[in-house]
């Protein structure tokens, strides 16, 4: 039997291989010299292949059709050919010009998989461009597999979030032309600080599961490379205006030099997006700037980056109660009387509707500015041998503002107030908590070509400085207090040093590649900060050395079937959180992650209509040792800190799929099923008593467990369809599974799953009046459903009844945005 499904095999094979066509080339430069290193692609069936040092280069096993060839070396413009199949079999003579521009590719090429066959996806400047209007950028990613998106505010400006395969946003790695965006404390990044960042990138590439090496926060689970803005040939400039629900506003001004004695450019971009939101109260102004200069000669190029973004938002992070969420009147002054609502908190709260939103006071805002500065240095000694090093500089700084209600007064350093014989222990408030923070370093890469050797070598050195301070800037009573004082102050160092070293093989067909990483981490932080409510001395220092191993092979069978398997190592250090509310003998350790990942595409093409059908499978195993999760334990200082679980595993099969109906209609569609479990853990749940000794806390075991926040499914499908010239219409349905709001498996504990449906329609007049005039609109949730995308969850035990207080973010109904973009 298995001597027969073998001959079946070697049989489908050669039946494969049969009718294969191959091409010849050489390739040089303007001077008649060999180019060596040279990238061969097919894009549309993810053929590629490389020059030898005699700009020699064969691409093998293809139909005998037609192909469009591209060829790109970073130094030299990129250059396509057409294949005819007269062409097949025979020498073509491929000639590329130097072009220094091209040398910025070298920032982000460095850090993402080279390969075809990943579990990755490339996103254009023209893809983002058509949905972008005004939303932040986790919105704009929504169509790509296993993805879910969050706002706060409930229609996508503001604070949002994005989670890959059920890996929050502090697990993904996010890089901006290979500089480190992560925040090195809480890795977490925050998109509003970057507002309408879509509208100054080129390109970004998603990698899922471990990846390839990158800089900064480690890459647990995905990572996001984003390449700004290119360097444009031609002066040009856009105006970019999107208005619709809930007073949502948009205004970009673009504009480029081109390049100016073939040596030098400037890019330039100003942005505002304000919003209402769709919660009650929960509204934006952002602004933000965007500025890049360049010098290209005739081997180097030296491109300095600017962009800022400034924010104003009004809290929503608080969630809605689940009772306000189901309308149950009951259930809502139940809520209300179990905490201790005042008569007004009561009223805001059976009124709101599914806007809700706990916070009334007019200042209760996140309000912070983010500078990003960037220098980067390109120079190629040779065709084949590229340097490129960048320095960067962070600048954070801001507050949230807050109104608080009874608060002891020795909680924020202040006496009692003694008014004769009555002592004053609490007062009302409003508070800052601030964060002062730089973010300075280098990173580099040196990258070598020869024939079908390719080898990179690269690294960052990167130091922050957090300055945590709050003040009290009013109190009804503020006892011995003076305004400017700060009732903690912390500060803390993160330092990270790290270097990799990767290497490609090109061999008949074949892409062998591995990938070695030393990442070393040093932190410490000194002062005083409020630990749940009290003040707590947090003086720690922690070092971590990490080794991240990587290995991939690839297999293009012919120009139908591409496979792929790689398998990485990736570790990662707790957060400030879980450090600051710890001691050294309670803090957790760090987090291991092995990433398996097996995939294969299968690809049809067509004469007339190019690319016909294409279905990209890949089934991933991300096995975790110690990762870090919520139980409700509490430790020796009193905080709710995040616990290692020994095994968790994510394991799951995503499909992408695309059909060309005809030219000009086409289908797409994603799904990702997974299973992400706990094999065990014990769960802490507080009891609360009416006599000593008051407090304690009821240990469950669980069993084979549901991660939280990641559903076991999530899905798109969609088309795009061109009806007549310049006309788009662009459709998504989207669908994600149950979600639970903590690792219990307990479906009073979930999100209900939910789908919606987006629209995008788009008319283009070019050469009339201006370069062209884009009309577009864009209606979200087109069915007006009403969901939530993201949550979360707390019990107690009181008088022997265990109440679970769930709350939700709930989502936008029916909203639209209409736009005019105008190109010059």
């Amino acid at each position: 039997m298995k001597t027969r499904i073998f001959l079946v095999l070697i049989l489908l094979v050669v039946g494969f291989g049969a009718k294969s066509q191959n091409i010849y080339g050489v390739i040089k430069n303007s001077e008649g010299q060999p180019l060596s290193g040279v990238k061969v692609s097919i894009e549309s069936i993810g053929a590629s292949t490389v020059s030898d040092y005699q700009g020699n280069f064969m691409l093998g096993n293809l139909k005998n059709d037609y192909y469009q060839v591209a060829f790109a070396l970073p130094g030299f413009y990129k250059t396509f050919k057409s294949i005819a199949p007269s062409d097949f079999n025979t020498t073509i003579s491929i000639v590329l010009y130097g072009n220094s521009r091209t040398l910025e590719e070298i920032q982000v090429s460095s850090t993402r998989s080279s390969s075809t066959a990943t579990s990755a996806t490339m996103f254009s400047s023209k893809g983002l461009e058509k949905k972008n209007f005004g939303q932040d950028l986790p919105f704009l990613l929504d169509a790509t597999p296993s993805v879910v998106t969050t706002s706060d505010a409930g229609a996508g400006v503001g604070y949002t979030g994005i989670r890959i395969r059920g890996v929050d946003a502090s697990r993904i790695n996010v890089t901006i032309n290979g500089i480190p965006v992560n925040d090195p404390e809480s890795h977490d990044v925050y998109w509003v600080n970057m507002p309408d960042l879509a509208s100054s990138i080129e390109n970004i590439q998603i990698q899922r599961g471990v990846g390839s090496s990158t800089n900064g926060a480690a890459s647990f689970g995905a990572s996001l490379n984003i390449k700004t803005q290119d360097i444009e040939g031609v002066a040009g400039g856009a105006i970019d205006n999107s208005y619709g629900s809930f007073n949502t506003w948009k205004t970009t001004i673009k504009a480029t030099t081109g390049l100016i004695n073939q040596k030098f450019s400037l890019e330039t971009r100003l942005s505002r997006i304000s919003s209402d939101g769709f919660i009650d109260r929960a509204n934006s102004n952002l602004k933000s700037f965007y500025l890049a200069g360049s010098y290209s000669g005739k081997k180097t190029l030296i491109k300095a980056v600017m962009f800022s973004g400034k924010e104003v938002t009004y809290q929503s992070w608080y969630g809605t109660p689940e009772s306000r969420i189901n309308g149950d009147t009951a259930a809502m002054n139940a809520y209300a009387d179990r905490n201790y609502l005042t008569d007004e908190e009561r009223v805001n709260l059976l009124n709101s509707g599914r806007t809700y939103n706990y916070y009334t006071y007019k200042n209760q805002e996140d309000n912070y500015q983010q500078d990003n500065y960037q220098l980067h240095f390109t120079h190629s000694f040779k065709q084949n041998l590229i340097l490129n090093v960048a320095g960067h500089y962070t600048y954070g700084r801001g507050f949230y503002e807050e109104y608080k209600t009874n608060q002891n007064l020795n909680h924020y350093g202040m006496s009692n107030v003694v008014t004769g014989i009555d002592t004053i222990t609490s007062t009302d408030l409003i508070r800052r908590r601030w964060l002062d923070n730089d973010f300075v370093g280098a990173v580099y890469s040196l990258t070598y070509n020869k024939s079908r050797f390719h080898l990179v070598f690269g690294g960052a050195a990167n130091t922050y400085f957090g300055r945590h301070f709050g003040e009290v800037i009013w109190a009804r009573n503020a006892s011995d207090s003076e305004l400017g004082d700060r009732y903690y102050n912390e500060n803390g160092r993160k330092t990270e040093f790290s270097n990799y070293l990767k290497a490609y093989y090109h061999l008949h067909g074949f892409v062998f590649s591995g990938d070695l990483q030393y990442r070393n981490v040093n932190y410490s932080f000194l002062g005083i900060d409020q630990v749940s409510g009290v003040l707590k001395d947090v003086q720690q220092s922690v070092q971590f050395n990490f080794f991240n191993p990587k290995a991939s092979v690839s297999y293009r069978l012919n120009s139908n079937n591409q496979f792929f398997v790689s398998y990485g190592i990736s570790h990662r250090e707790p957060v400030r959180r879980d450090f600051r509310e710890s001691t050294p003998q309670s803090r957790p350790k760090a987090e291991q992650m092995r990433d398996l990942e097996v995939g294969h595409t299968f690809q049809v093409n067509s004469k007339k209509q190019g690319s016909k059908f294409a279905l990209t499978s890949n089934v991933y195993w991300m096995d975790y040792t110690n990762q870090l999760i919520l139980t409700g334990k509490i430790n020796d200082v009193g905080g709710y800190t995040r616990i290692n679980v020994p095994k968790s595993y994510r394991a799951g099969i995503e499909l992408y799929a695309y059909y060309k109906v005809v030219q000009g209609f086409v289908i797409n569609g994603t799904v990702t099923l997974s299973k992400n479990q706990i094999q065990s853990f014990d769960e802490y749940v507080d009891v609360y008593y009416d006599t000593l000794p008051y407090y304690d806390q009821k240990l469950i075991e669980h069993k084979n467990t549901n991660l939280a926040l990641s559903p076991n499914i999530v899905g798109n499908i969609g088309f795009s369809l061109v009806p007549f010239n310049n006309f788009t219409v662009d459709w998504m349905t989207k669908f994600v599974g149950r979600q639970y709001l903590d690792n219990t498996s307990d479906i009073n504990r979930s999100m209900n799953p939910f789908n919606y449906s987006n629209l995008n329609l788009s008319y283009s007049l070019k050469k009339v009046l201006f370069e062209e005039i884009v009309f577009g609109l864009q209606i979200s949730n087109i069915f007006n459903q009403m969901y939530a995308n993201n949550g979360y969850t707390f019990s107690y035990i009181y008088g022997g009844q265990t109440t679970t207080e769930n709350f939700y973010y709930p989502q936008a109904g029916t909203n639209l945005m209409g736009r005019i973009l105008i190109k010059l």
